[in-house]
């Protein structure tokens, strides 16, 4: 979500998975009886003070949805910048739903922002709101999840806040304070009652920044309890035994030198050139290429079926040598 979130301040979530968890009624969480009191010192500490990320600044729907989408596994401080610059080509829903798809997907990649399938699905999710919404965003979770590649996660943060009208979020951050804090055990189910059990009814807007926050600022993978003065310190189990694991999270593999990075080149290369052979497309794409070496045809046929996939290139196989071009 539009917060502190993820692993050093990244979305580390799969935003499309189920919870896989089957807590028994064994395993369900003890918090503390207090809840209005740890919902209170949570709140007022993120008001006195917070990260004043542009898109806490805003309840527009299309803005968070774009800040959302953006923050999938990027680093929030990269994803400043390439969000101002998307809200400066494209400021409305309206506006990106005219878009040409290739000026999306090239503004993705030249941002570094990886997975570009995420510019398309933004693309044809904007197409969905003006031509079936009137240009006006669902406002419930369910609601939103209609719309293409919003999946339960994105849903949830858009109408948390846009609408204030969203569910706990549950994510990388959240799942670390709550084992932390109040023991919760290492299974979805778990994490998701405890959540749910500790957010202020109506209140999704200010408790999920404020929770996230807590996780990206004071109860990292490193905790700086008392540097960040956290709220929660004194019903923290982590604080009092000492004992600051963590649940396991997924670890973003490297970009660079990745399929990804090199799918990004070639909806580059092919938006600035046009329809390019292979042996054209592969040395603008990466300088070792050689036709019939580790990094050659096969290699970049493969990138391309991937982004042939994706329905982001089209591929003319039936010549006399293979071409690709970005798809209209």
């Amino acid at each position: 979500m539009t917060a502190g979130n993820g692993e050093s301040d990244e979305r580390a979530v799969v935003d499309d998975t189920e919870g896989a968890g089957d807590a028994s009624d064994d395993d369900a969480p003890a918090l503390p009886e207090d809840d209005g009191a740890v919902q209170d010192a949570l709140v007022e500490w993120y008001e006195r003070d917070h990260r004043d990320y542009p898109w806490r600044r805003t309840e527009d729907a299309y803005e968070i949805l774009v800040s959302e989408v953006m923050s999938q596994q990027t680093q929030l401080d990269r994803v400043v910048a390439a969000w101002e610059d998307f809200l400066d080509e494209w400021p409305d829903v309206e506006a990106l739903a005219a878009a040409d798809r290739g000026d999306v997907v090239g503004f993705w990649t030249s941002h570094s922002l990886g997975y570009n399938n995420r510019a398309k699905y933004l693309h044809e999710a904007a197409g969905q709101v003006v031509e079936e919404h009137d240009g006006a965003f669902p406002e419930t979770p369910e609601g939103l999840q209609e719309l293409m590649g919003v999946g339960p996660y994105t849903a949830n943060a858009v109408a948390s806040f846009a609408f204030n009208n969203g569910d706990a979020v549950v994510d990388t951050n959240v799942k670390r304070v709550l084992y932390r804090a109040f023991d919760v055990p290492d299974d979805d189910d778990a994490f998701e009652t405890a959540a749910s059990d500790l957010m202020p009814a109506g209140e999704s807007r200010v408790w999920n920044n404020a929770i996230m926050e807590l996780g990206g600022v004071a109860c990292e993978k490193t905790p700086s309890c008392d540097e960040a003065g956290c709220p929660w310190r004194r019903w923290c189990h982590a604080y009092e035994s000492g004992d600051f694991t963590a649940p396991d999270v997924p670890t973003q593999p490297s970009f660079e030198g990745s399929r990804r990075q090199f799918r990004g080149r070639v909806v580059n290369v092919l938006g600035e050139h046009g329809e390019l052979a292979l042996d054209e497309l592969g040395p603008r794409i990466r300088v070792d290429y050689a036709p019939d070496g580790e990094y050659g045809r096969d290699w970049l046929r493969g990138l391309l079926a991937d982004l042939d996939d994706d329905g982001l290139v089209d591929i003319d196989d039936g010549g006399a040598e293979m071409t690709a071009r970005l798809r209209a």
